[in-house]
């Protein structure tokens, strides 16, 4: 290497470079080495304790976004809740860029309140509540910029301070698109609890469920147990003839057939009703005025093989 030349200019790093250790010239690798650092976060056993009163506590995942997974937690949660009043329900929204759950329960304008015990979810039913970082926003059209430390932060907060009351039978977390900081935060707070699943949505074409296959491929390295597989927009039931169609192609066998090939089960279908995209819009119960809808008739058979899979895990 030419001595006159700078080494910091482009061209002349050494092979090395890339190779050396991340820790090389920080200035902290004697506090680090010392073990300071490495004491057990003190959070942890306030999550323990809030978490130890919810029985089973649900993610709804999905490879890619567009598929529905909003939606499809929505309905989940209503039909848990209505099925059975004596069941509590926790929803808690932890796509945070991205908060859409308050408008599709209709209490987009609700605000969070603080009590000694705790952050209040507003409540949609007597036994459906809700938490997002929807209510934190001073507007609803206010851009979330933050970065994957802060979000965690704001999952912890979640995890740790919301207040679902004595007893909740189901916290369904609705978690943004892909396996990044929301999913590896959500596995690492709460992999010291029981109970703790998830629930992959996709659709049936082939570019959907290759994410999803890398979904499936994070659970399993991370230890989330999945309960399995549902399948979003399978069809359109005309409302008028009643006729079905298919509105993805199922050139490789659809969600159901990944299932088989990767081992998970497989939980249902769900058609496409645009009735229900308009009710999510309105932040209107699509359950209680179209209870004899296609859509409605295969959440609740996904609610009973959730509820069969629960057993088994």
């Amino acid at each position: 290497m030419d001595p006159n030349v700078p080494s910091h200019c482009p061209g002349t790093e050494s092979t090395s470079a890339g190779k050396a250790s991340a820790c090389q010239g920080c200035p902290n690798q004697n506090i680090c080495a010392s073990g300071v650092t490495q004491t057990p976060d003190p959070a942890l056993e306030v999550l323990k304790y809030r978490m130890s009163s919810i029985k089973n506590k649900i993610l709804v995942l999905s490879g890619k976004g567009g598929v529905g997974k909003s939606t499809f937690t929505s309905l989940l949660a209503r039909v848990i809740a209505s099925e059975n009043e004596q069941l509590n329900v926790g929803v808690l929204d932890v796509d945070i860029c991205g908060p859409s759950l308050p408008c599709v329960f209709g209490v987009q304008d609700e605000k969070v309140h603080q009590s000694g015990s705790g952050l209040s979810p507003v409540f949609v039913e007597e036994n459906l509540s809700i938490m997002s970082v929807g209510f934190l926003l001073e507007d609803k059209d206010d851009a979330v910029i933050w970065r994957g430390p802060k979000k965690n932060a704001m999952i912890k907060q979640f995890l740790t301070e919301v207040d679902w009351g004595d007893i909740l039978d189901y916290l369904i977390v609705d978690t943004p698109p892909g396996t990044s900081d929301e999913h590896l935060s959500l596995a690492q707070f709460l992999k010291c609890t029981d109970n703790f699943s998830a629930i992959v949505v996709t659709t049936p074409q082939e570019v959907s469920l290759l994410d999803v296959r890398k979904e499936l491929d994070f659970a399993k390295k991370v230890g989330l147990p999945v309960l399995g597989v549902v399948e979003n927009m399978s069809t359109f039931v005309c409302p008028k003839c009643k006729v079905t169609s298919e509105i993805f192609p199922k050139n490789t066998g659809g969600a159901a057939q990944m299932a088989l090939d990767m081992g998970v089960s497989f939980l249902g279908s769900v058609p496409f009703d645009p009735t229900l995209g308009r009710c999510c819009d309105e932040g209107v119960n699509f359950l209680q005025n179209h209870t004899e809808s296609p859509t409605v008739k295969a959440i609740q058979l996904i609610v009973e093989n959730i509820t069969r899979s629960l057993q088994i895990i």
